[in-house]
């Protein structure tokens, strides 16, 4: 079998598809020789002004309040160590490695790109890193989101200096011996590079992917655990009919309806009750179209900025270096202020919370049995067995979880760096939460895939549709019909383990024409 190929990277093209993959697993890269004449020519720049003797931000003065103390020429080498060192002031558990690979992947794309002075061989000692699995442990907490992510980043960039600690092949160890352990020696930063390395948004937008993409694989199962409750309560379709939608005419509604008619076609079930007196259902069931398309609409803003921002050069001062006539400039600016990841997370964290909230509103349907028409509980011998009572309890209670988590923090400041930095994003820890609201999402919509699966069978010798039979069996392979009670606690984390696994964004991905999940399946 032939050896992968690795991933040619060309500076400032990522796209979320690929993004995806590298918070899926490891892949080898190779940066595209195409941009290494970019880089020596910022890198040549600073070198210039340097000799030059004036006086510029980041390269021979002070940092932040301090910009105005100017550093003698033979201090240079050293004012950057010491950024590095007195910036390592991260706090609490280290950042999962699927987000500390994207933080590489996303500060070699930046700097590749030409903008940020910094050395070739700098460059490629991130990139020895991230394709060694050699992953620097980045504290989660301690950034603000303005001046870049300043304290997470400086651990990594300490790890060049054979400071901090490393993640590698399983075993945690000082960053010295981990570079020994992979054929690299502690660096000497030049001018700007240590400031090049510490500014910048990445490990905010790292942080926001992997929300997002935790999100999609949430937003995929929710959907097919909403077609399934509708078939399970004996809902209707009709709500799902395209014309409903296309005057309306909001893209995600109309793509979710379009999703959950197909599903639902040619159910047995569905066809048993055409003829029914029900006159509508209850919101939780047809205004899905509505609720979950706003979500995606949500969803997909998002990710465009993300992905954006995962392209973009965020240090500061940016270094331009001469083309044509245009002479070389080094100018200051903001693109480190994270706002836009911050922003974009509130985003996905409200359209991820109400995902859940819309999927409890389910189970606590499926579970009445004068709303559903199923037993009590969803299990024989209601009394004697109490099934999914408490289930929907559990659920009850993430989804309150999540209306606290999903309170704006990018409305959040607190002024830094004696008042230079007077205005902060939050965007780190506005990221930094997706994952936990995603976990208490996905975790609903476990519980409603087995509450869903339960009534569908409950319904028997009637079938659901041939789609929803394929995603019942992929249930089933994860837990079992509940005949008397048992603990519910592992089958939840098993069907959990399913949809974190990306099984049914991949199964509605193959299936449906869904915008967002399909771009990164591609």
């Amino acid at each position: 079998m032939a050896e992968p190929q690795p991933f040619q990277l060309r500076p400032g093209t990522l796209e979320l598809a690929d993004l995806r993959a590298f918070w899926r697993g490891p892949r080898e890269v190779a940066l595209d020789p195409a941009c290494h004449g970019a880089i020596e020519a910022s890198a040549q720049l600073v070198a210039k002004v340097l000799a030059e003797g004036h006086a510029v931000y980041g390269i021979n003065t002070g940092f932040g309040s301090l910009a105005g103390t100017t550093i003698d020429a033979s201090q240079v080498i050293e004012l950057q160590r010491r950024l590095v060192l007195s910036h390592c002031t991260g706090l609490g558990a280290p950042l999962s490695e699927p987000v500390t690979r994207l933080v590489l992947l996303l500060k070699i794309n930046a700097l590749a790109r030409g903008y940020s002075g910094i050395r070739r061989e700098t460059i490629e000692a991130l990139l020895a890193l991230l394709n060694a699995g050699a992953l620097p442990l980045l504290p989660a907490k301690g950034s603000v989101g303005a001046s870049g992510d300043l304290a997470p980043l400086a651990h990594l960039a300490a790890v060049l200096l054979g400071e901090g600690e490393v993640r590698l092949r399983g075993e945690t160890l000082p960053a010295a011996a981990a570079l020994a352990q992979i054929g690299l020696a502690p660096i000497e930063l030049g001018a700007k590079e240590g400031l090049a390395l510490l500014n910048g948004t990445q490990v905010s937008t790292a942080l926001a992917l992997d929300g997002l993409f935790a999100g999609l694989d949430v937003f995929a199962a929710a959907l097919a655990a909403g077609a399934l409750s509708v078939d399970a309560a004996l809902g209707s379709d009709v709500p799902f009919d395209p014309r409903i939608h296309r005057v309306r005419g909001q893209p995600g509604q109309q793509a979710v309806a379009r999703v959950l008619a197909r599903l639902l076609m040619d159910s047995g079930i569905r066809a048993s009750h055409l003829d029914c007196d029900r006159v509508q259902d209850p919101y939780s069931l047809r205004c899905q179209p509505q609720v979950m398309g706003a979500a995606l609409d949500l969803l997909g803003a998002a990710a465009a900025t993300i992905e954006r921002e995962a392209n973009a050069v965020s240090d500061n001062p940016l270094v331009f270096a001469a083309e044509g006539e245009m002479r070389g400039e080094i100018l200051s600016g903001g693109n480190f202020h994270g706002e836009p990841i911050a922003m974009a997370a509130d985003t996905i964290a409200i359209a991820l919370s109400e995902v859940g909230a819309l999927s409890e509103r389910r189970i606590a349907l499926l579970t009445d049995a004068h709303m559903s028409a199923l037993p009590a509980f969803l299990v024989a011998e209601p009394g004697l067995n109490s099934g999914f009572m408490n289930a929907q309890v559990t659920a009850a209670a993430l989804a309150s979880e999540n209306k606290s988590l999903a309170h704006p923090a990018s409305v959040d400041s607190l002024p830094t760096s004696a008042n230079q930095e007077d205005h902060v994003s939050m965007s780190t820890f506005a990221a930094r939460r997706l994952a936990e609201i995603a976990w208490n999402s996905g975790q609903i919509v476990a519980i409603e895939l087995l509450a869903a699966a339960q009534g569908i069978e409950l319904r028997r010798p009637l079938e659901t549709s041939p789609r929803l039979r394929e995603i019942l069996a992929g249930i089933r392979e994860s837990a079992a019909f509940l005949g008397d009670d048992r603990p519910l606690a592992p089958d939840i984390a098993a069907v959990y383990e399913r949809l974190a696994g990306g099984w049914f964004a991949e199964v509605l991905a193959a299936g449906e024409d869904i915008p967002l999940l399909t771009q990164i399946d591609a």
